[in-house]
C-alpha cells in the first residue's frame, strides 16, 4: 500500500520541472494537473488512462472539478492531508490543482506547477481560495 509520504516524496522529485501545458514528463514539462497525474503513474496508484485531455489554457470553471469527482474521494478541508489533491481559485473559477505536502515549519504546503514545478506554504487568502480537496481512493 502507497503512503501519503511517498506520494510527497514523489511530488518532490517533481520540483524544478518546466511548465509545458498538457504535459506528464517529470524533469521535462508538466502543467498543474499532469502534477497529481505524473505522480500518481510513478507510485502506480493508478492506470495509464488516469488522464484529462482537451482542456484550455484559460479555465473553463468546471473541467478540473468535474475530472477530480469522477476520479477521486472528496474530502472536507478540515479532512484534507499531505498527498490529497487541493483546487484552489484566483478568480470566479476553480483553476489550479496541486498535491498537499507537510510544510516544513508546521501546517500544509503545495506542490503544484507554476512557471516550473515549486513547493510553497499553503496559505488561502483573498488571492487564493480554497475550492475543493480530494484523495485518491486506496492511499492512508
Amino acid at each position: 500500500m502507497t503512503t501519503r509520504a511517498e506520494i510527497v516524496a514523489e511530488a518532490r522529485t517533481w520540483l524544478n520541472t518546466p511548465f509545458h501545458h498538457q504535459a506528464r514528463v517529470k524533469g521535462v514539462g508538466c502543467d498543474c494537473i499532469g502534477l497529481p497525474i505524473g505522480a500518481y503513474r510513478a507510485l502506480e496508484l493508478v492506470d495509464p488512462a488516469f488522464d484529462i485531455a482537451g482542456y484550455s489554457r484559460v479555465p473553463d470553471g468546471t473541467s478540473i472539478m468535474a475530472w477530480c469527482q469522477a476520479n477521486m474521494v472528496r474530502v472536507d478541508r478540515e479532512a484534507m492531508q499531505p498527498g490529497d489533491v487541493v483546487i484552489i481559485r484566483y478568480d470566479r473559477h476553480p483553476q489550479h490543482i496541486g498535491i498537499l505536502a507537510d510544510y516544513r515549519h508546521g501546517g500544509l504546503s503545495i506542490i503544484h506547477a507554476l512557471d516550473r514545478v515549486v513547493e510553497t506554504r499553503l496559505m488561502f487568502s483573498p488571492a487564493m481560495h480554497f475550492v475543493a480537496a480530494f484523495q485518491l481512493p486506496g492511499v492512508h
